[in-house]
């Protein structure tokens, strides 16, 4: 799932591509904008919101588009190949006179007056990578609710914006807890360093390739995918299980030895064998 560092690189690239140059295509594939045109209209800048972006064109227009599990925004050079998927996973094509920006498996897609973004995004919570970012607040949502689980918390992006599953898990296994930790258990020493840590997370990977917070040269995360295999600080086995209502797969990692704080309750599918393998060396 795109985080907000992956939505930050996909914000910037679109920003570079289109920014200040008028459109010369302009292809909504979904029923609601079929007819739309902006052709002519200028780019004025794309912003990333959380994990929402925003594309804003000349005459108060902008399009508002979600990542969600999978979707992606490529960019392609005049006569390039488009290599982002099937032509039917298309939802968004804006040309200018060198680029085309493609958006591809696009699960949220709307055009808006630009005055109306706030509809769109006024109820996230503070944004990691952005200017409202104010950590005391991200911190007090948080713990608002005490008996909520505290992977659960910081997934709840009217909390704070930005973390999604990999973060998720990467931050608990360095805080030393459980996600199921529920939140108002947090020490207060590793709850004041819950802000700064996941925003120093999210800002160290904005501007990398590949996704990093060990520090380490062969290993680019602690625990998200790399159930069953050691733990990289006590080698002990990895465990992978979905955290929340099974209504969303949310699988989340921790290491049963360095993490303290309570297990998934009885019955939660618990996968030995990881079902999302991922790049880790």
């Amino acid at each position: 799932m795109p985080e907000g560092d992956t939505v930050w690189q996909a914000a910037r690239r679109l920003h570079e591509a289109l920014a200040g140059k008028a459109l010369t295509r302009s292809d909504f594939r979904v029923p609601k904008y079929a007819t739309v045109d902006l052709t002519g209209r200028r780019v004025l800048n794309t912003i990333p919101r959380g994990k929402h972006l925003l594309t804003r064109f000349e005459g108060g227009l902008t399009l508002h588009t979600h990542l969600r599990m999978e979707g992606t925004w490529k960019v392609y050079g005049t006569g390039e190949r488009w290599r982002g998927g099937p032509a039917y996973q298309i939802r968004a094509v804006l040309g200018t006179a060198d680029r085309t920006a493609v958006g591809y498996r696009l699960q949220v897609l709307e055009l808006l007056r630009t005055t109306e973004e706030e509809r769109v995004v006024g109820h996230l919570g503070p944004d990691l990578l952005g200017p409202d970012w104010d950590p005391e607040r991200a911190l007090a949502n948080v713990l608002a609710d005490p008996a909520r689980e505290l992977g659960e918390a910081l997934l709840d992006q009217r909390n704070l914006a930005g973390i999604g599953n990999v973060y998720k898990s990467e931050l608990c296994f360095l805080l030393g807890v459980t996600p199921w930790l529920p939140a108002g258990a947090l020490p207060a020493d590793r709850a004041e360093r819950l802000p700064g840590l996941a925003k120093r997370l999210l800002e160290t990977n904005r501007d990398r390739p590949v996704r990093q917070t060990t520090g380490l040269h062969r290993h680019d995360l602690f625990v998200y995918g790399r159930a069953p295999r050691p733990c990289l600080r006590c080698h002990t086995p990895v465990r992978v299980a979905d955290q929340g209502d099974g209504t969303q797969e949310r699988p989340t990692y921790w290491c049963p030895t360095c993490q303290s704080g309570p297990a998934p309750a009885p019955g939660t599918p618990q996968r030995w064998r990881d079902k999302y393998p991922r790049r880790t060396s």
